[in-house]
Order: C-alpha cells, then structure tokens, then sequence
C-alpha cells in the first residue's frame, strides 16, 4: 500500500476519534487507529521487500543472460574458425600437391566427422544435464572449446586436425542444453519465446563477430593457426568468468521456483527424474516431439550449409577475395540474429501456436530464397545479389530455426526434461547436418553450387509442410486444453 494512502488512513481514523463522545469509545477508537497505523506499516514494508525483490530478481536475471549469452558466443568463435580458415587450408593443401577438389572434400570430411561427433553428444550426452545440472554441462562446453581449439591449432596433419575437431564439437554438443536447463530453472514459461531469441542471438552474433574478426586477422597478414588461437583466447576468457559467477537456479539465490509451461510432458512431476527411461518414455511417444525433430534435421542442413561453405562459395564462385570471403560470410548469422529477435518476440505474442505458424512462414520463404540464389550466375567481379540472396535465406530460417532446440524444448520438457528434450531435437538435427560438409562438397564439385541450391530448396519445402502439420497438431491441442498429442 503506497505511503500517501495509509497518510490517509491515519487521518481518517483521527477525525473519527475526535468526533467521537465518551472516552471509553474515544481509548477503543484509539487502540483501533495504533493497530490500523502498524498494520499498514508492515504492508507497506511487505510491499517494498517484495518490490526490492523483484528488482533484485531482474538483475539476477540479467546477469545470467550476460553470462550465458557470452559464453556460447564464445563456443562459436572456436567452430567459425574452420569456415573460416577454409580457403587458406586449401591453399596450404595445394601447396603439399593435394588438387583444389580433393583439398574441398578432405575439408568436407573433417566438417563432416565434426558434425557427426556433435550429433552424438547431443543425443546421448546432453541430457545429462537433466541429473547434474546445466552448469556443469556449459562449463564442459566452453572448456573443451578452448582445449580442442588450442590442439587444432597446433596440429600439423590431418589425422590430428580430424581428431582435435571431433574433440570440440563433441564437447560443444552439451554447452546449448545446459543453456537450455539453466534457463529452465530461471525463468518463466511466459517469457520463454523471448529470452530463448535473445540466447540464441549468442550463436549469430558470435559467429557474426567472429568472422569480421578473423576477416580483419586474415587482412592483416596472419595465418590460419592465429585465427585458431585468436578463438581459443576469447572462450578461455569466457570459461573464467562463468565459472565464477554462473548459478545453476534462481533458488539458491533465494527465490521461488520459475513457473514452467503448464501444458509441458511432465507438468505433473516434480521430483529429479528417477532414470533415463522415465525422461525418454513420453517425449519419443509425442507425434509433435517427433515431427519437431524431423524439422529440426531439414533446418539443420541447410543452416550448416551455409555456415560452413560460404566463405568458399563466396572465393570461388563468386571471386571474393580471401578476406572479403571471411568478412561478408558474417552476413548469414548477422542478418539471422535480426531474425530471432523479431520472431521471438513476435511468438510470445501470437499465442501458444504462434511459432508453429512463423516455421511454416518461414521455411517456405527460405525454398524461395534458395531457388533465387540458385538463379545466380558465377561471377569474379564480387557481386552483391549473391550476398542478398543470402541474407534473405538466413533471416527467414534462422529465427524460426531458433524455436526448436530452445523455446519447443522448454515447451516440451519444462524443468524436468528440458536438457534431454534440447538435446534430442539438435542430436536429430545435427545427424543431418553431417550431411553439410561431405555431401555437399561432393555435390559442388559434381554439380555446382547450383545443385546445392536446389536440394537444399527441396528439403526446405518439405520441411514447410511438416511445420503446417505441426501447426495442426499445435492448434487442435490447445482447443483441447492439453499438450499436443
């Protein structure tokens, strides 16, 4: 109750009081006007305490944010170094007699073992998140990041590179899950959509970033073991300071527990989950869980895709040069951390189905995109309508992209399962990312960037038509008053 209004109180039982005969009435009035007085006190104290509180909460809030945000940021410097140093491991390939098209596809091959390790590890591994904690499991990320890198980069064969790249991305595999968990823990379903658009902005910008960074190394004459432990510095930096400050929930700084998702797989549990079994069980026997993982796989390769070849498309389709390559590939994450603001803001506001509805939205424009960019003639004069085409591709999948391994995991596993539920929808997806780097090298040399193109527009319609499924499933489960089937 504000100040002013208990002023008034006061006032009101004094003027009782004194129009008030007899002094029996007049010492019961005034015992009654001390009692009103105090409790209005401690209202008052309650309603500050509980205000000074939900300051205090927000900053709390923030700071995870701040320290999540950085931290898997940082996880992508240690994965665009490879997209990046690309060209110059080509290079460096061709000067051992290794041919332009043999250099791409033992490129592919490292891209592809990567891709497959991560997989993995986010299937089989990131749901361990679920019995310790999504502290531990960010922490594990962001270390091996930093250890793998620096053993990539001091690496002089092959073998050694393939092994020190499936060491980082199979560490990086339990980094987004343990986001995802600690997230769970201190935050509420209401806001899931927007503080999971801000998280995954980390991805992009750190990509982003870290291209114009190792663009601008590139320029200055360094090499690509310096942009290697350029990466490795910026997530040992990140390493310290999480493990100082980051808190895996919101209750060991004293505050209730964060409301989850009502309608999630497991609203009617409480406790820790007693085995894998009991996490596994309903999520795999929900078609919408399914499907949302079929969906994820379509995104994921083309995402991958993208993030890997478009320095190399951009060199030698295109006739960028080395650094312009590195720098202008910044572009697809760039314009896609746009994306995941705009999107995830827009879905919290469209309802429970709202994301259902922009993955359609989005993944049918991104077909589009592609059959547009497919139409572009090679070039050796650096043309900019590749670098629009590209831009549109990443601002209509990588916001919509961002729903699934985030706010649909938290949708469907709440506190109990939202690490294995995150972990399983990009395991699946990251499964056909291993096709981004093996498969489409090969394709490229076989059949042009133009063949890459229009596979991957042909994976984006299908998957369009999943996401209007899923927007069915989504709609008539929300009539119904319980989680999609």
């Amino acid at each position: 109750m504000p100040l002013g209004t208990l002023g008034g109180l006061e006032r009101r039982l004094d003027l009782k009081v004194f129009m008030t005969s007899g002094p029996e009435i007049e010492t019961d009035q005034g015992a009654s006007s001390s009692r009103a007085s105090r409790n209005g006190a401690k209202s008052a104290e309650r309603l500050a305490s509980q205000g000074t509180g939900s300051r205090s909460l927000a900053y709390r809030q923030a700071r995870i944010i701040v320290l999540l945000f950085g931290g898997y940021a940082a996880c992508y410097f240690c994965r665009a170094d490879l997209s990046v140093a690309t060209p110059l491991l080509i290079e460096e390939l061709g000067q051992r007699g290794v041919s332009h098209a043999a250099a791409m596809v033992r490129v592919g091959e490292i891209t592809s073992f990567g891709v497959l390790a991560y997989a993995l590890g986010k299937l089989f591994l990131g749901g361990l998140g679920d019995f310790w904690g999504g502290r531990v499991n960010f922490l594990i990320g962001l270390g091996g990041a930093t250890v793998f890198t620096l053993l990539f980069a001091s690496g002089a064969a092959l073998p050694l590179f393939t092994f020190a790249w499936i060491g980082n991305r199979l560490t990086q595999s339990i980094a987004w899950a343990g986001l995802i968990k600690v997230s769970s823990k201190w935050f509420d379903f209401s806001s899931y959509g927007t503080i999971i658009g801000i998280l995954s902005l980390s991805y992009l910008i750190g990509d982003a970033v870290a291209r114009q960074c190792m663009g601008w190394l590139i320029h200055e004459g360094f090499g690509w073991r310096a942009l290697f432990y350029f990466a490795a510095a910026v997530a040992g930096v990140l390493l310290a300071v999480n493990v100082l400050l980051l808190r895996e929930s919101r209750t060991e700084e004293g505050y209730e527990e964060a409301q989850t998702n009502p309608l999630n797989l497991f609203a009617n549990k409480t406790s820790r989950p007693v085995n894998v079994a009991a996490l596994l069980r309903p999520l795999l026997s929900s078609r919408a869980f399914v499907l949302v993982c079929l969906l994820s796989l379509g995104c994921t390769i083309i995402r991958e895709t993208f993030n890997t070849w478009t320095p190399a498309y951009l060199r030698d389709y295109l006739g960028y040069s080395m650094s312009n390559s590195a720098g202008m590939s910044a572009i697809f994450p760039g314009v896609g951390a746009v994306s995941v603001l705009a999107t995830g803001w827009l879905s919290d506001r469209l309802g429970v189905n709202g994301r259902s509805l922009l993955l359609f939205v989005g993944l049918a424009a991104t077909a589009a995109a592609l059959l547009a960019l497919m139409s572009i003639r090679p070039s050796s004069s650096g043309s900019l309508l590749p670098l629009i085409a590209i831009g549109a591709i990443a601002f209509c999948l990588l916001g919509p992209y961002s729903y699934l391994g985030g706010a649909f995991a938290l949708d469907f596993g709440g506190k109990q399962a939202s690490a294995v539920s995150s972990g399983i929808i990009d395991g699946v997806g990251y499964l056909g990312g291993v096709l981004a780097g093996d498969s489409v090298a090969r394709v490229s040399v076989a059949f042009g960037w133009q063949g890459v193109f229009v596979t991957l527009a042909a994976i984006s319609a299908v998957a369009a038509i999943g996401a209007g499924f899923l927007y069915a499933l989504n709609a008539r489960a929300a009539a119904k008053g319980r989680h999609p089937p």
